[in-house]
């Protein structure tokens, strides 16, 4: 199958309803191991992402996520950060955007297929697209699963940093008619540290109507980006 195809059916099974509700279990290992955390997630498709941070049933944090901005804070340290996507940015390695952290979370591509030409080969079951023409600051490679077209995994490396962002989707289900990720890996990985974020969604609804309570407490500290 030619490239172009495989990117048009990837699209075509792209996500396609106008809310999510989720509740998920997240582990996250890095430079500061932190314990796993239940978390709650609602998402208005291209337009808002929230989501609370739960510990033995204690809300422990919050996040929301704009076009334009990032809001989170956390209740044990008593820390917030407002601003860009700088912070989201730093902690996986590579520059993201709603758009990007949209996709990641949805299984789909987080940089536009459609805007380069790829070679595809046909390796241990799957698809491989890579640009045929190397990216200036990265190499990017995408796995696709050749019965729903959906990511098996998706790769960022830049070489000449030594960083790799990599984001794998063990497997999916079928919910309402999407083919929607049950669980999800994150792996940044630079000269210092190793990142890891694992998701697993426990349950999923479509369509519902959903609120996005978020007020950043009294006297908490400002978290600064160095």
């Amino acid at each position: 199958m030619s490239a172009s195809k495989i990117i048009k059916y990837h699209y075509g099974n792209s996500f396609n309803k106008e809310t999510l509700s989720a509740k998920m279990k997240v582990k996250y290992k890095g430079k500061n191991d932190l314990p796993g955390v239940t978390a709650s997630m609602r998402m208005k498709k291209d337009e808002t992402i929230w989501i609370s941070f739960s510990k033995l049933g204690f809300p422990v944090g919050k996040a929301l996520i704009t076009k334009n901005k990032v809001s989170y804070y956390e209740k044990i340290n008593k820390t917030y950060f407002e601003g860009d996507f700088a912070l989201l940015s730093n902690w996986l390695g590579t520059d993201l955007d709603y758009e990007k952290v949209q996709n990641l979370l949805l299984g789909q591509a987080i940089l536009d297929l459609k805007n380069h030409k790829h070679d595809v080969a046909f390796r241990d079951s799957h698809y491989e697209l890579t640009p045929k023409e190397e990216h200036e600051l990265f190499n990017i490679l995408y796995l696709l699963n050749p019965q729903n077209f959906k990511l098996i995994k998706q790769q960022l490396s830049q070489p000449e940093e030594n960083k790799t962002l990599s984001i794998s989707y063990d497997k999916y289900e079928r919910i309402d008619g999407e083919f929607f990720p049950k669980e999800l890996r994150i792996t940044a990985n630079d000269q210092k540290y190793i990142t890891t974020i694992n998701v697993e969604y426990r349950s999923v609804e479509f369509n519902k109507l959903i609120r996005f309570p978020f007020s950043i407490p009294y006297g908490y500290k400002e978290i600064e980006l160095k």
